[in-house]
């Protein structure tokens, strides 16, 4: 078990022993301090399940974010994460391309989202056609307040900061789009229901005129000289319901040098 995965354990530990599974970062800072771990910040980031120790898998717990430096424990694993769904052999696509520069030599998120733009994969994906031009709102972090439900277990958020990588508007449709290097298994639900849940705030509130909010999930693996990106395109059915998840479509795109 490594560093992160002690700190979440004690930190699950201590809330069943008092019997509160709410606790903020200056707990977090606490435990990280006493276990040596050098970035609690990082902490409580959980993308996928298999990061979570055992004991917490065990009583079937995960954790949300609800703002202010605080954060929940929350039962019911089996809605904080989705699996990735499995992509068919007539959704895997050869894509040729002339390798740019800085394609290979950078795998932080916002270079998996710009590989996938600048290939125009992206467009491909969710437009079905390379000249489209949607609106870009490169990475942004922001501010909010709402409640939702995971199961029966409301979840109350304020003052929640969420960070969204890239959002496009094209004819009506907000696409929020998440990218991540490798291939997990799952993912956590909230990276892309905290968005979500946002931008369909600002068209209640502010009446404009989103025709349909959706979410992307990239996701790139480096081969030898090129890459494998994957995607998949969610949105939620209930904008109360972190559960109501429902895929869209997936794909899968092979970079092959020209």
């Amino acid at each position: 078990m490594g560093k992160k995965q002690e700190v979440i354990s004690r930190l699950f530990e201590i809330c069943s022993e008092q019997n509160n599974y709410y606790f903020d970062n200056k707990l977090v800072k606490k435990v990280s301090n006493e276990l040596g771990f050098g970035n609690p910040f990082d902490a409580t980031k959980v993308d996928n399940s298999s990061l979570l120790p055992e004991n917490v898998k065990a009583a079937d717990y995960f954790i949300v974010h609800i703002g202010g430096g605080l954060h929940q424990f929350v039962k019911g694993a089996k809605y904080g994460y989705h699996q990735f769904e499995l992509i068919e052999e007539d959704e895997t696509f050869e894509w040729k391309y002339r390798q740019s520069l800085l394609n290979e030599f950078d795998t932080s998120e916002s270079n998996i989202l710009s590989v996938a733009s600048n290939q125009r994969i992206i467009h491909d994906f969710l437009y079905d056609d390379i000249v489209a031009s949607p609106k870009v709102y490169n990475a942004r972090r922001t501010k909010t307040s709402f409640e939702y439900l995971i199961g029966d277990t409301v979840i109350h958020c304020k003052n929640l900061q969420m960070e969204i990588d890239l959002t496009l508007e094209y004819q009506g449709v907000v696409t929020v789009v998440e990218g991540k290097n490798g291939f997990p298994e799952d993912f956590a639900v909230y990276q892309l229901f905290h968005p979500f849940k946002y931008y369909n705030l600002l068209k209640q509130e502010n009446s404009i005129a989103i025709n349909e909010i959706t979410c992307c999930y990239v996701l790139r693996r480096k081969q030898q000289d090129a890459s494998i990106l994957r995607l998949y395109d969610y949105t939620f059915d209930d904008i109360n319901r972190i559960e109501s998840i429902r895929l869209l479509k997936k794909a899968q795109y092979t970079l092959v040098r020209r």
